[in-house]
């Protein structure tokens, strides 16, 4: 179902079993936009049979937070222009000579170009990929724009973050809501998940600086505020904590000796994320 924000924000939830994310419409007097197209042909269909039956003006672009196959795989379906940084229409480029059978997903994990968690999700949303068809962004910009939807303002603003480059978030101030994509998430896409504390905290002053009452992630539920930055800022103190220690039990000691309790399983997890974030740059210097 579409889920009401606010009068001219809404969303279709994300769906795990099929890695499905969170999608976005906004609505202005003039014309509407979406935010991310989804993870399939189906993924995007479902989305346009939901907005077809609201009062809403006609939706003109679609914008791509990143370039992951899972908020890009439906642009075609969509038949929008869409909007996103200059660094996913690159990747974009690229993921549009490959092949998408199961063959080649296979291949490409082998090699690690692709990782296993992405291409079985791909084989569940869509078992056969015959009507697949990868679309380039029509448009493209390196750091901000912004788009008058008529007493609505989009602005989409290039932050980056561990999980993908050329992250976007959007931002409504009239809504006081912000899209974030999946730039607050972790970096899957080089061996194990990892954080790194000086990108997130870049990426985190780039957020905070603007005034959010809600914030959609790509796949959770929508945040307030303050549940938002009470995940984040605990975030950063364990990272603060762990600092550039690549062992775990080293790190665990830290944390206990800064705490005087162990850690929880959710900040042991945050922990090995940091570390893993350590040991990435450690290799990165031999």
């Amino acid at each position: 179902m579409l889920k009401k924000l606010s009068n001219k924000v809404y969303y279709m939830p994300q769906y795990s079993a099929t890695d499905r994310p969170a999608l976005g419409l906004i609505c202005g007097n003039t014309y509407s936009v979406f935010v991310d197209s989804g993870n399939s042909p189906a993924h995007a269909r479902d989305f346009l049979q939901l907005v077809e039956g609201m009062d809403a003006s006609p939706v003109k672009f679609v914008v791509i937070t990143h370039w992951h196959w899972d908020h890009i795989f439906g642009m075609d379906t969509m038949g929008l222009l869409s909007i996103s940084h200059d660094l996913t229409k690159e990747k974009i480029q690229y993921l549009t000579t490959l092949a998408w059978d199961d063959a080649s997903l296979d291949a490409r994990v082998e090699t690690g170009e692709e990782i296993e968690f992405c291409s079985s999700m791909i084989k569940r949303e869509m078992p056969t990929r015959d009507e697949l068809k990868l679309k380039t962004p029509d448009i493209s910009f390196n750091s901000k724009m912004e788009l008058d939807l008529g007493g609505v303002t989009c602005i989409v603003e290039h932050v980056g973050g561990v999980h993908a480059q050329d992250s976007l978030i959007v931002y409504i101030p009239e809504e006081k809501i912000m899209f974030l994509g999946d730039c607050i998430y972790q970096d899957f896409y080089s061996g194990e998940w990892s954080y790194d504390l000086d990108e997130l905290t870049i990426l985190l002053d780039k957020i905070r600086k603007y005034d959010v009452d809600y914030y959609v992630t790509g796949h959770q539920e929508p945040m307030a505020h303050a549940e938002l930055w009470h995940w984040m800022d605990e975030l950063v103190r364990v990272g603060e904590i762990v600092d550039l220690e690549v062992s775990m039990d080293q790190a665990v000691a830290r944390f206990n000796e800064h705490e005087k309790v162990m850690p929880t399983e959710e900040q042991l997890e945050y922990i090995q994320n940091f570390i893993s974030g350590s040991q990435k740059k450690l290799s990165e210097t031999k």
